[in-house]
């Protein structure tokens, strides 16, 4: 049977119209990877929290699958994780919550349509969930907040709503209000369905955790909290209604509200219930406006996406690269020729792959909103937009400036080659910039990154990745600007004491500074000469 155009265009919208494409951001030790996993727990894609259902014998986070992760307990790299829940499909991207790698999270960011915002219950705010909620500000991206650990002491829920609106400005909806926190929790009232959850401490939360439900009013509420606690329950409920902000889903889907739900990820409780407002309630994947000016939507039959992450080695034996290509619009399709603006040509997107942490498998389709990798062997750069006909390109990726530098030097004559391959490698990823000195004479590059744990990443993969050892010279660099304009100008620029005349990988001058003064009495004292932050790529 001929499919029509119109059932087409059904079908696809029907396609976008299932996808929930989030990434989950917090301050480091809030609960970010243990909501994760219990949320692919009841998603069904892993059976025992800390395990890929019948792919893995170790116990570990599904999304931390780099071995430096395990090793140091926390979140290097984005990554993407993809399962079924009820009527939708979820794209879930798990992001690092460590201020050090937080271009990568940046960046993530752009290939979302939400965010779920995770506290800490007696911490709350945190200085690294602001400047990852002022990226997502930016962007109008709509949050959802899961506020977490409501098994352990706790600040009072009202505190908490409060701190989100001053600090934040933006209003908040409690989808769910707890009962008591730390040894005294007993469970969340759901303002949405009007029943009361009732907490039951597990086994380490290894399992489901169960439930009994009962409504506000029933009488035997009294009997399970107590006349006094019950009593304190109805009253913030009541003035939860009298002065608390309406729900408005447009509100929420404008980034103006969040919605809040309180739980604890390490129970597993509450975060069932979270899930199935979020789903509910979470948008479905958005337009994307080109350097046209033309607005793609995504129910659009034009295939687009672009490039925002790329990751090397996620497969040993193969030394392979991945770019993540988040799809725009369209029906992606196996062996298409895609046009990529960049390179003037089209490119076959042959074995494309569904993501999973580390595992993949080969995808034949993918619509609006899923995460696509493709096989690169340096074709893609971050920042890349595939179409199957010229669209133009989608807005650049933002690129925030280095602030550490160090020597990097290889301690094996041997082992030059593959020095500089794993390094060209790893900067492909975007997670660190090189820069190689003019008039040092040295070959060694200067390796610049935001976050200088970015350096013991670097070191250790290039070790166990590349079989190079490496030593390290830190820099007293701060600032690094990219010139152009007269040539006499710039070599005098860079001559002045404290500072360094580079070029990046693609030949580019830059100058480094050892502090902001230098810099700006640099920018000032230019006559013909330009600098640049080089905030997008």
């Amino acid at each position: 049977m001929i499919e029509t155009a119109p059932a087409r265009a059904t079908a696809l919208a029907e396609d976008v119209m299932r996808r929930r494409t989030f990434a989950i951001i917090s301050h480091p030790d809030a609960g970010k990877t243990t909501l994760t996993e219990k949320l692919l727990l009841y998603g069904g894609a892993v059976q025992l929290a800390g395990s890929v259902t019948a792919r893995r014998s170790q116990r570990h986070a599904a999304s931390d699958w780099m071995e430096i992760e395990q090793e140091r307990g926390i979140s290097i790299t984005s990554t993407v994780l993809a399962f079924p829940y009820r009527d939708y499909l979820v794209n879930l991207l798990d992001t690092p919550g460590h201020q050090d790698f937080s271009e990568d999270t940046y960046r993530t960011l752009t290939a979302v349509d939400s965010a779920v915002m995770v506290l800490d219950g007696a911490r709350g705010i945190e200085p690294q969930t602001l400047k990852l909620f002022e990226v997502t500000r930016r962007r109008r991206t709509p949050i959802f907040t899961f506020i977490n650990k409501m098994d352990r002491p706790a600040r009072h829920p009202l505190e908490l709503l409060e701190e989100i609106e001053n600090t934040l400005g933006m209003a908040t909806y409690p989808l769910n209000w707890p009962i008591g926190d730390g040894p005294d929790f007993r469970g969340v009232y759901d303002r949405v369905s009007g029943m009361v959850h009732l907490f039951e401490r597990t086994e380490h939360g290894a399992k489901q955790a169960p439930v009994r439900l009962s409504g506000i009013e029933d009488p035997t509420l009294d009997d399970e909290l107590g006349e006094e606690r019950a009593a304190t329950l109805r009253e913030e409920l009541e003035l939860l209604d009298l002065a608390g902000t309406e729900f408005d889903l447009a509100a929420v889907l404008a980034g103006n509200l969040t919605p809040v739900c309180f739980g604890s990820a390490l129970t597993n409780f509450g975060v069932q219930l979270f899930l199935d407002h979020f789903v509910g309630m979470a948008p479905p994947p958005q337009p994307q406006e080109t350097s046209n000016g033309d607005l793609i939507e995504p129910t659009n039959e034009t295939f687009s996406g672009f490039v925002f992450k790329i990751q090397a080695n996620m497969d040993k034996r193969h030394r392979d690269r991945v770019a993540y290509m988040r799809v725009v619009s369209g029906r992606f399709e196996r062996d298409l020729d895609a046009w990529v603006p960049r390179l003037g040509r089209k490119v076959r997107l042959s074995r494309p792959m569904r993501l999973f942490g580390s595992d993949r498998e080969v995808v034949e389709e993918a619509f609006a909103g899923d995460v696509v990798g493709l096989v690169s062997t340096g074709t893609f750069t971050i920042g890349d937009t595939i179409s199957d006909t010229d669209i133009g390109t989608f807005p650049p990726l933002p690129r925030f400036q280095p602030e550490h530098f160090a020597l990097l030097r290889h301690t094996r004559a041997d082992r030059y080659k593959q020095f500089l391959k794993g390094l060209s490698q790893i900067e492909e990823e975007g997670a660190i910039q090189l820069f190689y000195p003019v008039t040092t004479g040295s070959r060694e590059p200067v390796l610049a990154a935001v976050g200088a744990l970015q350096f013991d990443v670097v070191r250790y993969r290039l070790e166990s990745e590349y079989n190079v050892e490496t030593a390290l010279d830190p820099l007293s660099y701060t600032a690094a600007r990219w010139v152009s304009g007269d040539e006499t100008e710039i070599a005098t620029i860079s001559n002045g004491r404290g500072r360094m005349r580079a070029e990046d990988r693609d030949g580019r001058p830059v100058i480094l500074f050892t502090t902001e003064w230098d810099l700006r009495y640099a920018e000032e004292n230019a006559k013909e000469v330009t600098f640049s932050a080089l905030a997008e790529v």
